[in-house]
């Protein structure tokens, strides 16, 4: 296997992105901001799920490429404005790992035993806030889509111990009842449609599956089915 130095792809890649937002550079590259490539992050993000999922290695080299250009344009953004560089942001995502995995990096100090990471998980990330971390919110983006932000407010109210506060079962079982047999003569209102994919949401969560995978697993064996006739 021939031997590679990531420093020097990264340095090339960094060097290419200063010169594209240079004065003599591209002229597009140039006049981007952070809230205008906001939206290609969740584009290149979601074109990544779905190289991932057809399995093609190009595809999903090409498309980690196209994600990782993100990191770099931003940082870029942000270093012409003296925050913070490409640098900033490694060293940053290192040091966080390097906190949260001290079975690893810190075995002499951590309190859990390798079998419960997650309540050491939960205990460091607890000790890096700033902010009340009772707040449900969170950490929990807006900007995710709505099945994936419901399936994470669903996990943190658990790990919250407060399920008891999420919309009773039994009275949307009734509801779903209801639909069943009378499906057509029942008007569904915005509210109730939003209660009830919560409801399977939280069921997913308590068999132990995940929602959007289960989704888009379904969607993409109809649209096969359908191409096919």
């Amino acid at each position: 296997m021939t031997h590679k130095n990531p420093g020097e792809s990264i340095d090339k890649l960094l060097k290419i992105m200063c010169d594209l937002r240079a004065p003599d550079g591209c002229p597009w590259d140039a006049e981007q901001t952070p809230e205008s490539l906001a939206p290609y992050i969740l584009e290149e993000a979601c074109e990544l799920i779905d190289a991932s999922a057809e399995g093609d290695p190009d595809l999903i080299l090409d498309d980690r490429g196209d994600l990782l250009l993100q990191v770099v344009f931003q940082a870029q953004i942000f270093s012409e404005r003296g925050l913070f560089d490409f640098c900033d942001v490694s060293t940053c995502i290192a040091e966080k790992l390097l906190r949260r995995h001290p079975p690893v990096f810190a075995r002499e100090s951590h309190e859990f035993p390798a079998t419960d990471l997650d309540k050491q998980w939960e205990k460091i990330k607890t000790s890096e806030a700033t902010h009340n971390k009772s707040c449900l919110a969170d950490h929990l983006p807006g900007k995710l889509p709505a099945l994936q932000r419901a399936q994470k407010l669903i996990a943190k109210t658990y790990k919250a111990e407060r399920e008891r506060e999420l919309p009773d079962y039994d009275e949307i079982s009734v509801t779903i009842q209801m639909l069943a047999a009378h499906g057509d003569d029942i008007a569904l209102d915005e509210e109730a449609l939003g209660m009830l994919l919560l409801h399977f949401v939280r069921m997913s969560h308590d068999a132990g599956l995940d929602a959007e995978t289960a989704l888009c697993k379904t969607t993409r064996r109809l649209l096969q089915d359908l191409d096919k006739r």
